[in-house]
């Protein structure tokens, strides 16, 4: 019988459900509770940059630059974050990310100048990249093929439970003082770094990572632990050892990045596969849409800041939740389904956002039916992001590299989302006081109508498939054929 089979069957209950194995579930938490951090400073800096303004005196370009900055230089960490992940190890490397934004946090809170912000953003932003590249891949090699969706979703819950988080901390901190309150906004994020930290000491190490240093005993132990049987996790361990002595055979003596840089046919495809999802997660605009959503509203007729803050949290509220669902489901219906109907659901939410915009862009007396729209459209639209494109790009691109290629083949797509993600944030204002937000949000509606054609084309089923399994999806049909001999 084929192993894929007998794993699938060991992982299923009596009820035909996936079995959820709860040390792989406790390691998948602790390695995504640095996501909070990131979300955290995505939700608090929408409402600090409020006050920040005002005591530095910024102008819209400097306020560009000091929100997107951190989306740009996570890109260093999400590029050393490969190469360090492979030396290591993927856990040690989690606690230098949680380290790393410690000190960016500590930073920003007690900044005195605009500059000196600055600094604490490029450094907060080097850990974020560090911990976006290797959350995803650490929990997708220790979880069990059934329920790898679902435990891979988890950066994305803790992105977005940390977006939410930080609406809350703006809503509670917003009537203290304006030279105190985005101090506390931004310098709370120093405390759960360091207990994030301390917790991830406990967690194994990848058990992909523990083969490939060839700590074959280690990497048994941890498998059997992340198993629900012995032999799952004999048969996790044939697969593992078999597609690192496979991959270093093909490999030819040639380097990781070479390789990647001089993709056969099939890594092409995955390198399609993997950078065209983090493209198009940034260029949906989402980031920016959360950072800027204040700005919106203003330009909408919401004048009062509580009142403006207020409607983040009710966004945050509605993010959150949409999240837990397509974790929920991912391993039930898929990562194309999802991702297809998430893509779909936000070019009509833009569309309508970005209608909605106009008609407000030209009415003198700002009816609250059209500022109504504009609210519901905004919530639906960063809820179909997370049905789709937030979390199933953190779980599609970890999922589908080689081992060999896992952790730096993902740096390079996290690098991609990172630029993206700051260019966006960098550039959302000028180009909306150029085509107002209303034309800003009509041309993301087009790009996610290219995304959908994209991943409808371009990307494979994934669900219930090892990890050694998914490389045969990118081969051509003749390579299959004679993998299959």
């Amino acid at each position: 019988m084929d192993s894929s089979v007998d794993t699938t069957t060991s992982m299923e209950s009596s009820s035909g459900r996936p079995r959820l194995n709860k040390y792989a579930f406790a390691c998948a938490i602790l390695a995504s509770t640095n996501s909070i951090l990131l979300g955290y400073d995505i939700g608090v800096m929408s409402g600090a940059v409020l006050y920040i303004k005002d005591v530095f005196k910024l102008s819209s370009v400097q306020e560009e630059v000091l929100v997107g900055s951190l989306n740009v230089f996570s890109l260093i960490g999400a590029l050393g974050a490969g190469k360090t992940s492979d030396w290591i190890g993927r856990r040690y490397t989690i606690i230098l990310a949680a380290a790393t934004f410690f000190v960016g946090a500590l930073l920003m809170g007690l900044a005195p100048s605009y500059p000196f912000l600055m600094a604490g953003r490029v450094v907060a932003g080097i850990g974020v990249g560090y911990s976006l590249m290797v959350a995803p891949v650490y929990t997708a090699e220790v979880s069990p093929a059934m329920t790898r969706g679902f435990l891979s979703s988890f950066p994305e819950v803790f992105i977005t439970f940390g977006i939410l988080l930080g609406y809350i901390f703006n809503y509670a901190l917003s009537s203290l003082p304006p030279h105190i309150n985005w101090r506390l906004m931004l310098g709370l994020a120093a405390f759960p770094a360091i207990s994030i930290a301390l917790g991830v000491l406990y967690m194994p190490e990848s058990p992909r990572w523990l083969v490939m240093k060839g700590k074959i005993d280690e990497a048994k132990r941890v498998l059997r632990k992340t198993s629900e049987t012995e032999e799952e996790a004999d048969l996790r361990l044939q697969e593992i050892t078999k597609a690192s002595s496979d991959e270093s055979s093909n490999s030819h003596g040639k380097g990781v990045w070479k390789e990647l840089l001089m993709p056969s046919k099939p890594l092409q495809r995955i390198l399609l596969a993997a950078i065209g999802i983090n493209f198009f997660m940034q260029a949906s605009g989402n980031d920016a849409v959360v950072y800027y959503t204040p700005e919106v509203f203003k330009a909408a007729g919401i004048h009062s800041r509580k009142g403006l803050v207020g409607v983040t949290v009710i966004m945050g509220i509605a993010k959150t939740s949409f999240v837990l669902v397509s974790a929920v489901f991912l391993d039930r219906f898929g990562r194309r389904p999802l991702l297809l109907l998430g893509s779909t659901g936000m070019a009509i939410s833009l569309i309508a956002l970005g209608l909605g915009s106009k008609f407000l862009e030209h009415s003198v007396r700002k009816p609250i039916w059209a500022i109504a729209l504009c609210v519901i459209a905004v919530c639906a639209d960063v809820s179909f992001f997370s049905i789709g494109l937030g979390p199933i790009t953190w779980v599609y691109s970890s999922e589908i590299f080689p081992t060999r290629l896992r952790a730096q083949g993902t740096s390079l797509a996290v690098s991609v989302n990172r630029l993206v993600s700051g260019v966006v944030a960098m550039t959302f204002l000028s180009i909306s006081k150029k085509i107002t937000f209303g034309g800003m949000f009509l041309v993301l509606a087009g790009i996610m109508v290219l995304a959908t054609i994209f991943f409808y084309f371009f990307l494979p089923e994934t669900k219930g498939k090892s990890l050694e399994e998914i490389g045969s999806l990118f081969e051509n049909k003749d390579q299959r054929e004679m993998s299959t001999r």
